[in-house]
């Protein structure tokens, strides 16, 4: 699985890392760390408009979204 950890980063750079990281994943699931609910809800969109399924979890003040 690939891992993003775009925490503490701005917009849009937490979208292009996670944009770059799913072409290279050939398929393989990639684990989206984001430090900030607006972040999470671009990387979820971006990700659902490749047609991508999301999940997230909430791990203290932190956002883990695993993309299939």
């Amino acid at each position: 699985m690939l891992e993003v950890d775009a925490r503490g980063l701005s917009c849009p750079e937490p979208i292009l890392l996670t944009l770059d990281a799913l072409e290279q994943a050939n398929g393989q699931p990639v684990l989206v760390m984001v430090s900030d609910s607006n972040q999470r809800d671009n990387v979820k969109t971006q990700a659902e408009r490749k047609k991508k399924t999301v999940t997230v979890e909430q791990k203290g003040q932190d956002y883990y979204l695993t993309i299939k």
